[in-house]
């Protein structure tokens, strides 16, 4: 065996479970064909966050009065905006090289396809600097991850130029005049929220009837509001017939409520979803099970290819980074015999926009549809001391119990800053909290997370500030 461990793909899930690996005393490679940290830190989760931070300063210059300050000359350069974003990817991603090396992990640079092995399938790696690297290892993790899903018979593909994906959008020339976002999940919500940001008319297209689907419908409901508020324009329950590039940037047909319709815009982004990476594997030849674009594992990673498991994205849903680092980990213990428990914890979801929105468990809709008796609670920052106090007034909690249980579900917010409280409630339901507990927790005053609690006891008709 040249390796113990041999992980293919160095994003969130990959190398994670790398330095896992490496911590357990497992003899481990990476492999990884372009950057160590992958597409979220080089290309989604990272430099996206960078880019709407700017937007949200830039937007939040406008609003000085509303502070009492006041400054003159607001404006911006949209070449440092970008510059800025990708060198926090530069940074975070030599931060991964370090903790590579400080777990004795070998990083090979190159594309890997895999052949029949044993105990676990070979890997054949073409080598980035030339030639190849044929390696043999007891156990293959694949964190090859997925990128954004494309529909080139209407269009939906980037060309470089007019029509983007996530990546040519983060990284244009100039912001748009004007833009198209075809697909209302987190990714199409925040690029439609960071260019709005910077005063680009920006028109987003869904095509089922509400925005932000995943998410509680009442969420959805107050996002779209709340965006709307913002200037953002929003055709729902709109299917796309095509999407074609004209002279002056892009022109896409709908079709909605039975009435056909046509937009313009300078720019469109295609956010419909993403697909696995699983071609050029040699998956096909192992008789790796599939699911259409993802790989089907157990509750421990594991494929039916005796040493093959997959992680993350590639793996499927959720398409989220703290899941795939959350799997990671756990496989690789798994592999190294320390029979961790399958994996069963919750896994909140979180899009970055102004207002963020947050969410963990079950919406509403998806317990009562579980047969379910619910007692829900909700609570709006509005008269949150906090909210008030910074102005961030906008948005709300919300919580559904087991009405015969106690038992926390799910919990929904949006508002300023959710996306760093989501996890208390994560962790409520990680430790299988009741109300009891969230009840009797001291929440810190003045914070807004106190619009946790107040949500909670709401639900029990206990609520003491609304």
């Amino acid at each position: 065996m040249d390796f113990d461990l041999i992980v293919i793909g160095a994003g969130p899930g990959g190398y994670v479970a790398a330095i896992r690996a490496g911590q357990l005393g497992l003899k481990t490679a990476i492999v990884e064909r372009e950057n160590l940290g992958g597409i979220c830190l080089n290309w989604g989760c990272i430099p996206t966050k960078a880019l709407l931070k700017s937007g949200e300063v830039y937007e939040q210059l406008g609003h000085l009065a509303d502070y009492g300050l006041a400054a003159e000359g607001r404006s911006y350069d949209f070449t440092k905006i970008v510059e800025r974003s990708r060198g926090v990817s530069k940074q975070l991603s030599s931060g991964v090289a370090f903790l590579m090396k400080k777990n004795k992990v070998e990083v090979i640079d190159g594309t890997a396809k895999l052949e029949k092995g044993s105990p676990a399938p070979k890997v054949v790696v073409a080598l980035k600097a030339g030639g190849s690297r044929t390696l043999q290892a007891k156990a293959v993790i694949l964190a090859t991850g997925a990128r954004a899903r494309t529909i080139p018979a209407i269009g939906l593909e980037p060309d470089g130029d007019a029509i983007w994906t996530y990546r040519e959008a983060m990284v244009p020339k100039a912001c748009p005049k004007s833009l198209i976002v075809v697909g209302s999940g987190a990714i199409g919500i925040e690029f439609a929220s960071f260019y709005r940001a910077l005063g680009a008319e920006v028109t987003v297209v869904e095509a089922v009837d509400r925005i932000l689907p995943v998410e509680d419908e009442e969420v959805s409901a107050a996002a779209q509001k709340a965006f709307a508020k913002r200037g953002i324009k929003f055709k729902v329950g709109a299917k796309v017939t095509k999407l074609s590039k004209t002279k002056a940037g892009v022109s896409i047909a709908l079709e909605a409520g039975g009435k056909a319709e046509t937009l313009e815009a300078e720019k469109a982004i295609v956010a419909v979803g993403i697909a696995g990476n699983v071609e050029n594997l040699g998956l096909e030849a192992l008789g790796v099970k599939l699911d259409r674009d993802h790989i089907v594992i157990d509750g421990h990673g594991a494929t039916n290819v005796p040493g093959l498991y997959a992680i993350g994205d590639v793996a499927g849903a959720p398409w989220l980074a703290h899941k795939a680092s959350h799997e990671g980990v756990h496989c690789v213990e798994h592999i190294a015999g320390k029979n961790p428990v399958k994996i069963d914890a919750p896994i909140p979801g979180c899009t970055y926009a102004q207002p963020q929105v947050a969410s963990v468990g079950l919406t509403e809709a998806q317990a009562k549809a579980k047969g379910l008796e619910v007692k829900v609670g909700r609570f709006p920052f509005r008269v949150n001391g906090k909210a008030i106090a910074a102005g961030e007034t906008e948005g709300f909690v919300k919580t559904v119990f087991d009405a015969k249980t106690g038992a926390l579900l799910g919990a929904h917010m949006i508002g300023g800053e959710v996306t760093e409280m989501i996890q208390g409630f994560a962790l409520a339901m990680t430790l299988e909290a009741t109300e009891a507990e969230l009840m009797a927790t001291v929440f810190p005053h003045p914070t807004m997370s106190e619009a946790m609690h107040e949500a909670s006891l709401d639900a029990y008709g206990q609520v003491l500030h609304l």
